[in-house]
């Protein structure tokens, strides 16, 4: 596995900048395939006086290798020292001996690095990018037409998908995380289609089910849940979608009086960047006239994250775009009702009113007016929490993710129809 940016580790700081959704990909996949058997290494970037190795399991380890000096380095400046990065790496690959089977390179920085790796070593190398450089792009310059200029300053745009249109070109394969990505990798990347499969991302199902009411009001309790909770989680980035949450959630407020909306968003030890963010934030709910309505969390430990998702009585994925959204698959394997963003892909495979709620996060009184359903209409409510969770058993957990990679890396034929917007749900699990 090579993911070089971020705070990679056997525990990491979710919520830390650049640290999310694909190092919680990249750790829970490279287990999955440890327990079938494979040996994996996950080569990233050292940096802060981090150390060289760190154990994740019997089989699977943390390589860290330095560029660009100790300090860190955001993803989209971090290319420039990947050069580097790889002559570091492959002094080691070739001192220790070690050989191996394949790559799988995650993001634009660790598919250059990949790439690197794949002409020196001469194996397979599989490029996840998690999202797109052109996707990304669009979609900014159509929410802030007038700030192109400062994004491609911030974002690196030009060199960013001129890299990823090579490892589209040059790679083994291009797995895509939702269908609408790999439309786009076909479409706008020129990826053929047999080397474009679609592989979504799981969680863990061991952490993340339901549990029963009285339970449930327990942790509510402990956690000092008190009101209708709806929950919004994440790192701190523009592109999460906050404000347009908390638009709709006025909307929410309004008709909903004992609803409340808990925001967990940053990490321990937030950016400049983000501290400007969060302050915009508070800025907006004060003008908003939210302040005995929202509540601002902080990061949320690992440990703690399913009891957040089974307190709160819904949670909602306001992405401005969200190549897939890992939280809102979460939420609904422990029973929350969920409402996502229909600007990205997981609401192509779910079924609207069953599996959960989509709405434009643009459109204040469309999210608003969605995010009330499930507490205006009891067994809509219920029929979330009970075909959401089966939903998110019946796709994404990692055990089959890894299986469908190993299958694609040992040339097995992937069943095309296997993430078909098809109806899953059992005929039972619906009373109306």
């Amino acid at each position: 596995m090579v993911s070089t940016h971020g705070y990679v580790a056997a525990r990491p700081e979710l919520g830390a900048t650049d640290t999310g959704g694909q190092v919680v990909y990249v750790l829970e996949l490279s287990k999955q395939l440890g327990s079938l058997g494979y040996d994996v290494d996950i080569w990233t970037r050292q940096f802060e006086a981090q150390p060289s190795e760190e154990r994740v399991s019997d089989s699977v380890r943390i390589v860290r290798v330095p560029c660009g000096g100790e300090a860190f380095i955001p993803k989209e400046y971090l290319s420039e020292s990947i050069p580097e990065w790889t002559r570091n790496a492959l002094g080691i690959i070739r001192s220790s001996g070690l050989k191996y089977r394949f790559l799988d390179s995650h993001y634009w920085d660790g598919g250059l690095a990949g790439g690197f790796l794949n002409q020196e070593l001469g194996v397979p190398h599989l490029f996840t990018p998690h999202s797109l450089g052109l996707w990304k792009k669009r979609q900014m310059e159509r929410d802030y037409p007038d700030s192109s200029d400062a994004f491609e300053r911030q974002y690196n745009f030009e060199e960013r998908i001129h890299q990823e249109r090579l490892l589209a070109a040059t790679a083994d394969g291009v797995v895509a995380t939702t269908p609408e990505q790999q439309e786009m990798l076909i479409a706008d990347y020129g990826v053929a289609e047999s080397r474009c499969p679609m592989i979504p991302p799981g969680y863990q199902d061991h952490r993340f089910f339901p549990v029963g009411e009285a339970t449930r009001q327990a942790i509510r309790r402990r956690l000092g849940f008190t009101g209708k909770v709806v929950l919004a989680l994440g790192r701190l980035a523009r592109n999460k979608g906050y404000d347009l949450l908390l638009n709709g959630f006025a909307v929410l407020a309004r008709r909903e009086p004992e609803a409340v909306l808990h925001l967990a968003v940053g990490g321990t030890a937030l950016s400049s960047l983000e501290t400007k963010l969060l302050g915009e934030l508070k800025e907006l709910v004060e003008s908003l006239g939210l302040s005995t309505r929202v509540r601002f969390g902080s990061f949320i430990p690992d440990e703690e994250l399913a009891d957040h998702y089974r307190a709160a009585d819904e949670f909602v994925l306001s992405s401005r775009y969200e190549p897939f959204g890992m939280t809102a698959i979460e939420a609904m394997a422990c029973g929350t009702p969920t409402v996502i963003t229909v600007h990205g892909g997981l609401w192509k495979f779910l079924t609207f009113g069953r599996n959960a709620l989509f709405a434009d996060p643009f459109d204040s009184e469309d999210l608003g007016i969605t995010m009330l359903k499930p507490f205006r209409f009891p067994r809509l409510r219920d029929r979330l929490c009970r075909v959401g969770a089966y939903r998110a058993r019946s796709l994404f957990t990692w055990t089959g993710i890894a299986h469908q990679l190993v299958s694609l890396v040992e040339d097995r034929a992937l069943n095309p129809t296997a993430h078909a917007e098809v109806d899953w749900d059992l005929p039972w699990a619906d009373t109306d």
